[in-house]
């Protein structure tokens, strides 16, 4: 792994007459390149159709998905920090079975590769929202099992904080009938345990990671800038990128044999070939598509220039090749 990439690298730009090999395989499903959207910053459908080519993507990971409807946090729900932002949407969704009648055709009608999310307060909602996701067509081709947002009404008390806890959780989706990625959270000192349980419950792979938890307070007023109060919300944005380095190479260096979907704080190719060097086996852009759509095909052309410009002739062969 590092140590080898120099030698690697020669030999691949003698070899890489035309343009990277851009696919990559996250567990069972195999992507035509490695740059997704992320959950919560696309919509529950397609949304971003109008600026970008969805099929070009990897996949498109939507919107977290209760097995019911759920109306979200109170407003307001976002607010701008130094380099990012801190939200408290509180997850707001119509539900798994009105997305799979209302939301997901035209999204599936763009001819993009899906990726579900599904959240729960209960380890039973988590297995009514896997299990409703049984019926879903085969564009969507894996489910993201949502364990780690921090601004609903669980505060703190997150189903990724504990290991037995993920692996409840993982366990009861299984009737989706589909990979299952665990989306797991940064406030943790133990994310090496918590991934291998993940993993053990029967997780494809993880996606490393949410937000981190954050609190913002007017200091003219005295009072809390987010609807959900002294709740807080999640961090997000150019801010906690190296956060989300280092938890990617942590996990890849303890459990190598693991699949990692990186994500956090992604803007530019170089973020982008950042993560994948770290271990992850692809990445989601998430926050910079709020000031610009087209963010997720943006670093994509930029990770091929990048790919091209090392001499990569596939794109697995970057993964963990940190050369430290």
């Amino acid at each position: 792994m590092t140590g080898r990439l120099g030698t690697r690298r020669d030999r691949n730009r003698a070899r890489a007459a035309g343009a990277p090999d851009m696919a990559v395989t996250v567990g069972s499903v195999r992507l035509p390149n490695p740059i997704m959207t992320a959950s919560g910053t696309a919509g529950h459908g397609a949304e971003l159709a109008a600026y970008v080519d969805l099929s070009a993507l990897g996949a498109v990971v939507v919107k977290s998905l209760h097995a019911d409807p759920w109306p979200g946090n109170p407003p307001l729900r976002v607010h701008e920090t130094a380099a990012g932002m801190i939200n408290s949407v509180g997850l707001q969704g119509p539900g798994v079975e009105a997305w799979l009648v209302h939301d997901l055709p035209g999204l599936a009608a763009t001819g993009a590769r899906v990726v579900a999310s599904i959240w729960g307060r209960t380890v039973d909602d988590y297995r009514r929202a896997g299990d409703r996701l049984a019926a879903a067509p085969d564009s969507v081709v894996a489910v993201e099992v949502n364990l780690s947002c921090p601004n609903t009404e669980a505060g703190r008390d997150l189903f990724a904080h504990s290991a037995d806890d993920t692996r409840a959780a993982i366990a009861a989706t299984a009737g989706c009938g589909r990979p299952r990625w665990a989306k797991l959270s940064p406030n943790v000192g133990h994310l090496g345990e918590i991934a291998a349980a993940a993993l053990g419950a029967g997780a494809e792979a993880v996606t490393l990671v949410n937000t981190v938890m954050g609190l913002a307070i007017d200091a003219e007023t005295r009072r809390f800038r987010l609807g959900s109060g002294d709740r807080g919300g999640g961090l997000s944005g150019p801010a906690i990128h190296p956060i989300a380095v280092r938890a990617v190479f942590d996990v890849h260096r303890a459990l190598p044999g693991l699949p990692i979907v990186g994500v956090g704080g992604v803007t530019s190719g170089v973020d982008a070939a950042e993560l994948l060097l770290a271990g992850a086996s692809a990445v989601q852009v998430g926050t910079a598509t709020f000031a610009d759509p087209r963010a997720p095909h943006r670093v994509l052309r930029e990770l091929q220039g990048w790919a091209a410009r090392q001499g990569v002739a596939h794109m697995d062969e970057v993964i963990g090749e940190v050369d430290g």
